[in-house]
């Protein structure tokens, strides 16, 4: 099973809030997942990202990948980086 970490869209209209969750690719963007990693909201000032470390990593490490979106969210949020310093160490 492909499973990607993907942006499901909740809150009301003209005020998006996301949360961040582990689907299978083929499941629609609003549909069924399979865990719930955090929450993003952009509207928020200053936005508001959170998104729990341990979890994402487990699933990262498993094979999952991220949309476009949530790598940059993982990017700010410092994740992704102690994801590739993980695995640039179990190269060497």
């Amino acid at each position: 099973m492909a499973t990607r970490i993907r942006l499901k869209r909740i809150g009301a209209k003209k005020k998006p809030a996301y949360r961040v969750v582990v689907a299978d690719s083929r499941s629609p963007r609003d549909g069924r997942f399979i865990e719930e990693l955090g929450y993003y909201q952009p509207t928020a000032n200053p936005e508001v990202i959170k998104i729990d470390e341990e979890k994402a990593l487990t699933w990262l490490s498993r094979g999952a990948q991220p949309s476009d979106t949530v790598r940059a969210l993982l990017k700010k949020t410092g994740i992704w980086e102690k994801r590739t310093a993980k695995n640039t160490a179990v190269e060497e």
